[in-house]
């Protein structure tokens, strides 16, 4: 009897116990679900911006660009958000470059045009960066690539909030070597250049000399960022890939050249196809992808009068250095899982300038004390579509002329004069440029919903709207200044002195 009961006290506690295990237990992808949201719920994600240098909208296959492939390009648009109506604070690189890292129009900082590596202006110190604010909000901060915003110290990145920096101080082409690779003569304009510095901190660790150097930029760049992103995993970080391709001269590495089979430039944009790839496979990599917001996205429209060196503009009007949708308009692609929905798009007005105080938002970190221009586009990705944050864009170019201003389907164009490359000999080939044109541009009004190429003006069936976007535009020439109408703007702030 004491047997059967010892027994039957030993089954019914281990019936108990497995009771207990059935009502308890967790599928293992459960449990891994549950320990990341809860990691990525106490973690402010990573942001990466992958900019390209003067990449056009239909430069991917994912907006329409051939004959060469980009898987990786599509495969992160199909894993995030494309937008079709974002824009650069201008279509030239230093004042693009500003615009994106301080949520400011560039002339509203006093920066213009492609500074000289002997410009005597900079980026002022003064003014913050998105480094500068995620930095005092605990991250970690690198940047890589091309800067362009200062050429020496204390004019560089790691005095703007970074951390660490590997890259050129300015474009790749301002360099003592013509178009055909070799060495020129040190009484021409390009030729007093002085050697192209590769920087790691504040100092050259060695020039940029032949292209053969600049076909090792692409992976010397992402070799770094993929260091950075490993160095870096256990702690919220920004990184900021600035590529110099496919900014002339291009030049692509041996796992590319002539792999294409549609020319130099095909190789190049393989090549950087790939290494966002590798950006994208250190992430997966390190399990931090689903924590981390990805941006990329372009400094300007293509530079045309370079022809087949040169990227495409999908369809839109002119290019580089315009204020036509070409120069201004750009692709953007943006993934975050969880947050930003897989294949989704955005046909919302959207800049550049508008990344500072997203990333603000959502990296819990504090605006800049001055005043800025971007506005948070976090309701755009999270798909709330009653939410318009960005109602207007002026289109700014030269050191303050105001060209056009947009709000909503609506473009007004001022008389100016404009680049334009629909000229005989405006297009060069194979690493050449053509010549440079100058249009007079009259007053039009486009409707870019019917019309994004620009070629119908339509003021006079809709003089309430050119009424309209000609007040929105006298706002920022009391703001910002315009060289057209003689002008200068209350807030501008001034850009620091560099010599």
């Amino acid at each position: 009897m004491k047997k059967t009961i010892g027994y039957a006290n030993r089954m019914m506690l281990l019936l108990l116990a497995l009771l207990f295990t059935s009502f308890n237990k967790v599928p293992q992808h459960g449990k891994d679900s549950v320990k990341e949201k809860l990691s990525t719920a106490n973690t402010p994600p990573n942001v990466v911006i992958i900019l390209m240098d003067d990449m056009g909208f239909g430069d991917m296959e994912c907006y329409g660009g051939f004959p060469y492939h980009t898987p990786h390009i599509n495969k992160l648009a199909a894993d995030g958000m494309r937008f079709t109506n974002f824009y650069v604070g201008q279509a030239v690189c230093s004042a693009s470059r500003c615009a994106l890292l301080t949520g400011c129009y560039p002339t509203r900082l006093g920066i213009s045009g492609a500074l000289m590596p002997h410009s005597k202006i900079a980026l002022n110190p003064k003014e913050e960066t998105i480094a500068e604010v995620l930095k005092a909000a605990g991250y970690k901060t690198g940047m890589i690539g091309k800067w362009h915003l200062g050429s020496r110290e204390p004019f560089l990145p790691l005095q703007q909030g970074f951390d660490e920096y590997l890259g050129l101080p300015y474009s790749n082409d301002m360099w003592p070597v013509d178009y055909n690779g070799k060495p020129l003569d040190t009484s021409t304009f390009r030729g007093k250049y002085p050697p192209l510095p590769l920087i790691d901190g504040n100092k050259p660790i060695r020039f940029i000399r032949t292209l053969d150097d600049q076909a090792e930029l692409t992976t010397l760049y992402t070799e770094r960022a993929i260091s950075f992103i490993n160095k870096n995993k256990n702690h919220p970080f920004f990184l900021y890939l600035a590529h110099s391709m496919p900014h002339v001269p291009i030049a692509a590495s041996s796992k590319y050249k002539g792999k294409s089979g549609a020319g130099l430039y095909g190789d190049v944009m393989e090549e950087l196809d790939w290494s966002v790839g590798e950006v994208l496979k250190a992430l997966d990599k390190n399990g931090i992808s689903k924590n981390t917001l990805v941006v990329f996205t372009s400094d300007n429209g293509p530079w045309l009068t370079f022809g087949n060196h040169a990227g495409s503009t999908g369809g839109f009007r002119e290019g580089k250095g315009t204020a036509w949708e070409g120069g201004l308009r750009v692709p953007c692609i943006m993934k975050w899982p969880g947050k930003i929905a897989a294949g989704s798009i955005c046909n919302d007005l959207t800049a550049t300038m508008d990344l500072m105080p997203t990333l603000v938002s959502i990296c819990h970190a504090k605006l800049p004390v001055k005043k800025i221009d971007g506005v948070n586009i976090l309701p755009l990705l999270e798909q709330k579509t009653e939410i318009d944050p960005r109602t207007d864009f002026v289109y700014y170019y030269d050191e303050k002329n105001l060209k056009a201003v947009r709000s909503g389907q609506w473009k007004l164009v001022f008389p100016c004069t404009s680049r334009t490359y629909n000229r005989p000999g405006a297009i060069g080939a194979d690493g050449y440029p053509g010549k440079y044109f100058e249009d007079s541009v009259s007053l039009a009004l486009y409707d870019l919903r019917t019309d994004p190429g620009e070629a119908r003006d339509v003021k006079d069936m809709h003089p309430d709207i050119v009424q309209r976007l000609s007040l929105i535009a006298d706002k920022y020439r009391k703001e910002l200044g315009d060289g057209l109408t003689h002008q200068d703007g209350s807030e501008v702030r001034p850009a620091a002195k560099q010599y």
